[in-house]
């Protein structure tokens, strides 16, 4: 079954999750967690991107950001790649640094972000590597510490998030503080996962009657929020799902995006199967990958077949197809307009 394709709500707050490979170690070093960081300095103004709270795990990390109008793909994209370059070249490994795709949850801001905040921050307390919420405010690898005049951080938008505590400096400070520590003596935690379209819709029972009705019901795991604000989400979202219908509808399938990529790129369609081809037609087959997965939705095991790669192979293409794009400005669209669709 095709993955869905990742919601894009400018002004969006997005909880972004991410870990190692076989929840390997992904931040060794103090350095690396720095290199990490200053990557994302860099990428937080270059996109428009407001980060509310996060944390650095040993093997895995936690962002709530908010995105201006570029989606969210355009920040994680080389943040994670970047990164993953450097992490090889550090320690003479090859191969994938972090496990899949990171997670990537839109939020109702109003509802939740005071819960999800106080979530992320607790993470080294809730994994027993410092005792409480008061060691975890003179704790740096969290933004916890940043709300309290320690550890600041340039992009990290501690005013944003204390507004939501409170209409004084002091008192959103007094308000977070006794916030996080009664989230940290709790034994549980609130699921702040996807599915509120099924949650609040009454279940899957609920939901099934809205398919049998032909209401549209996609996202719910990509969503945390109630029914108001799934169904706005979504109907933000639906421009971008038309266009994809409309593709299909066009013909637009495997056979037709390789015909049009190689017209795009000069290069000759025969070559593609080729191994160790460079030029255009390494080009093409980037921009395959890259597009058949995040435009048309094609299963990367029928891509895989189609080029004769392996499925690593796609992903590793589709990566490439993604920074090709961003270093050169162009996108779907502009493809499209260029081929004369």
């Amino acid at each position: 079954m095709p993955r869905r394709g990742r919601l894009h709500i400018p002004g969006g707050c997005y909880h972004v999750i991410g870990r190692g490979l076989e929840r390997r170690y992904i931040f060794d070093a103090v350095e690396d967690k720095k290199n990490f960081l200053a990557r994302l300095e860099s990428l937080t103004f270059r996109c428009d991107v407001r980060c509310l709270a996060w944390a650095l795990m040993s093997n895995h990390y936690h962002f709530l950001l908010q995105v201006g109008q570029k989606p969210l793909s355009k920040f994680m994209a080389p943040l994670l790649g970047g990164y993953g370059g450097y992490y090889n070249r550090k320690y003479g490994r090859c191969g994938y640094v972090f496990q899949n795709r990171y997670q990537s949850i839109l939020c109702d801001a109003d509802s939740y972000l005071r819960e999800l905040v106080c979530y992320i921050h607790l993470n080294p307390v809730k994994a027993g590597m410092i005792e409480d919420s008061h060691q975890l405010e003179r704790y740096r690898w969290t933004g916890h510490a940043a709300a309290f005049g320690r550890y600041s951080q340039p992009w990290h938008d501690v005013q944003a998030m204390l507004t939501h505590f409170g209409n004084s400096k002091e008192t959103a400070r007094d308000n977070y503080r006794q916030f996080v520590l009664q989230g940290s003596l709790k034994s549980s935690t609130k699921n702040l996962s996807g599915g509120g379209l099924i949650r609040s819709s009454g279940g899957w029972e609920a939901l099934s009657r809205f398919r049998q009705e032909h209401i549209t019901c996609i996202g719910d795991e990509r969503i945390l929020g109630d029914s108001t604000f799934i169904e706005q989400a979504l109907k933000q979202d639906s421009l971008d799902i038309e266009r994809r219908d409309s593709l299909e509808l066009k013909g637009w399938n495997l056979d037709k995006l390789i015909e049009k990529v190689c017209t795009f790129c000069d290069a000759k369609e025969q070559y593609l199967l080729y191994k160790n081809r460079g030029g255009n037609s390494s080009t093409a087959k980037s921009l395959i990958c890259f597009w058949a997965t995040e435009k048309l939705n094609i299963p990367r095991v029928e891509i895989a077949s189609r080029l004769k790669l392996s499925q690593s192979a796609v992903s590793y293409r589709t990566s490439k197809g993604r920074e090709y794009c961003e270093a050169n400005e162009v996108d779907f669209d502009d493809f499209l307009r260029k081929i004369n669709w």
